[in-house]
């Protein structure tokens, strides 16, 4: 009997283009996203690693943050370029 999930939240990773940044974590962080990344590779067959996956989580809990959804409009739509470019 596999205790393997059908689906996990974060679905199969897409191809996008990257820039390096330096990621410190506590240890025990480190070792669930470990986990998560063995859980991922078994359940979507692509072999991933926790520095792999952590672009996709914070971009799936920002995406999912409806304060910063909505911080993010004010900012777009109050910035001076946005204004200039959209004459009224």
């Amino acid at each position: 009997m596999s205790t393997t999930p059908k689906k996990l939240r974060l679905g199969p990773l897409p191809d996008t283009q990257t820039v390096k940044l330096t990621f410190s974590c506590p240890a025990h962080l480190k070792v669930d996203l470990d986990r998560y990344a063995a859980l991922h590779t078994q359940t979507y067959g692509d072999a991933v690693d926790a520095t792999t996956l952590i672009p996709h989580m914070l971009e799936a809990f920002m995406t999912a943050d409806r304060g910063f959804r909505k911080g993010a409009k004010a900012v777009h739509h109050s910035s001076p370029a946005r204004r200039d470019a959209n004459p009224s």
